[in-house]
């Protein structure tokens, strides 16, 4: 039973990682033999190595610097981007829902 509660954890994980405009703990809670297990699982927001590899993918071009901010409650990804013609360029991406602001 416990595996199956992990299993359906990691699919909910799943499932919120990809609807990216999700920014709440997802909760999966399981009963039997008079026991009730619950599993808070950490908020779906995009890691920075994430936001990196999707900038580098999106932009066809390679981060060089990279920093987390805070503004306004809301954790902010900082990537300084370069080109293969040797341009440079600042993207910012919101952490909790993937999008490039």
């Amino acid at each position: 039973m416990l595996a199956a509660l992990f299993l359906a954890a990691s699919i909910a994980v799943c499932a919120a990682g990809s609807a990216s405009v999700r920014n709440a703990p997802v909760q999966a809670t399981a009963e039997g033999s008079g026991h009730r297990i619950a599993v808070a699982l950490a908020d779906s927001r995009m890691s920075m190595d994430q936001a990196v590899k999707m900038a580098e993918q999106k932009f066809k071009a390679r981060v060089v610097k990279a920093e987390s901010q805070d503004q306004d409650g809301r954790t902010i990804y900082v990537l300084r981007m370069l080109n293969d013609s040797g341009r440079v360029w600042t993207v910012r991406v919101d952490a909790s829902t993937g999008t490039v602001i």
